[in-house]
């Protein structure tokens, strides 16, 4: 019997140099090494600027805060995503509203975004689930239509002028949709370099935006860097430099930045994305095959219109219950293979449930649960791993009269 991981990081020896290499310079927390990483993304994404942070969720949580989003305001978020999501709208004291998914979707559904938009809306945040991008020119439209209702507090909102879309697409670093790279399509887009995403920084974030007309990128960047550190004016390598001991601190903020030592493991990764990205797709082509062949349902990472990340493997068995599934993942394991869920809704949590959310009023989110189990997928894997976790799937569907 083998043992297949569920995750595991693909580190190589060049980002474990790479890492050696700013031990010894002396330089081990923000400095030069995250400045570098951050204009490579920026170039990679096509973005004037990209903000490396200490994780997607303060990515999210900054940029609501640079937003002026706060209590008495009102944050749109799909229920069908990871406590992050939501987690970051109930930091800032604003209310988090959540919709369901689309009908067969696992991404948030434009027409109930529209309806839960009120006077009170000033953001909302789709989750590209597996990297699969949200539909955003159709996110865009309703907030648009809804103008009327948006009423600004401060000088960036009255900028944009209607509801703000902040995309969590932790799942989402190199993903694109009808040729745009994730980074570019929503207002705001968060990304996430944990260590079992396609590339990682072991953990890490990075906040970018959209250009926008009025917009101060140089001036929106130093917020991040503001809210990110404290609220100094300097960072810790610009007080090295001689007679600049001295700074200021304008803003109580948080302590969220990225380290050299991290951003030395993000650039490498950064080089090999078309790498790691491309074995992905080689497994997810095996996987979708066995899957057609079995008749198990899942969710597609390439077509004419889009190209994911390649982040996770999504399958739906048809006709089965949240018991039934679990049964399926625990046999799986006996097996040798790791399995999990993604992901359990909000509404389910019992943190969310203390909030009054009730599973019930997301028929979708939960119709995705009950029968989701996500295969592995991860550059570690041979062909004969995969082939092997494909084997142990039929044969446990099988044995359970499933197909």
């Amino acid at each position: 019997m083998r043992t297949i991981p569920f995750s595991p990081p693909d580190i190589t020896e060049s980002e474990i140099e790479a890492v050696a290499e700013t031990l010894r310079s002396g330089w081990i927390t923000t400095g030069p090494k995250t400045k570098e990483f951050e204009k490579k993304v920026a170039e990679f994404l096509g973005t004037k600027k990209a903000v490396a942070l200490g994780s997607c969720t303060a990515a999210l949580e900054l940029t609501l805060r640079i937003l002026g989003i706060g209590e008495g305001d009102e944050v749109i978020v799909s229920a069908y995503t990871y406590t992050a999501s939501a987690a970051c709208i109930a930091h800032t004291g604003a209310k988090i509203v959540m919709v369901d998914t689309a009908p067969e979707s696992f991404l948030i559904d434009p027409d109930e975004v529209a309806k839960a938009i009120t006077p009170r809306t000033k953001a909302v945040i789709p989750v590209d689930i597996a990297g699969k991008m949200c539909d955003y020119r159709d996110i865009l439209k309703v907030v648009e239509s809804k103008k009327a209702l948006f009423t600004p507090k401060n000088d960036i909102q009255r900028l944009f002028g209607r509801v703000i879309v902040v995309a969590d697409s932790a799942h989402g670093f190199g993903s694109s949709q009808h040729g745009i790279m994730s980074g570019r399509m929503a207002d705001f887009t968060a990304f996430s370099l944990h260590a079992v995403k396609t590339i990682t920084s072991a953990e890490g974030g990075i906040a970018t935006w959209k250009t926008k007309e009025g917009l101060d990128d140089e001036w929106l960047y130093k917020q991040y860097m503001l809210y990110s550190l404290h609220g100094q004016t300097k960072d810790a390598l610009h007080k090295t430099y001689a007679g600049a001991w001295e700074y200021d601190i304008v803003i109580p903020g948080y302590k969220c930045n990225m380290t050299d030592i991290q951003a030395a493991i993000a650039l490498v990764q950064l080089r090999r994305f078309k790498e790691i990205q491309g074995r992905r797709r080689d497994i997810i082509k095996m996987y979708d095959k066995a899957m057609d062949e079995m008749g198990v349902g899942y969710l597609h990472h390439v077509n004419n219109d889009f190209v994911t990340s390649c982040h996770i493997y999504l399958t739906r068995v048809n006709g089965i219950g949240h018991k039934e599934r679990n049964e399926i993942i625990d046999r799986m394991a006996d097996k040798g293979v790791a399995c999990n869920v993604h992901f359990k809704p909000l509404p389910m949590m019992t943190a969310y449930k203390d909030m009054g959310f009730d599973i019930n009023d997301y028929p979708n989110a939960y119709a995705h649960y009950k029968n989701e189990i996500t295969l592995p997928l991860h550059t570690k894997l041979s062909d004969d791993d995969v082939k092997y976790v494909i084997d142990c799937y039929r044969a446990v569907l099988t044995d359970l009269h499933l197909i």
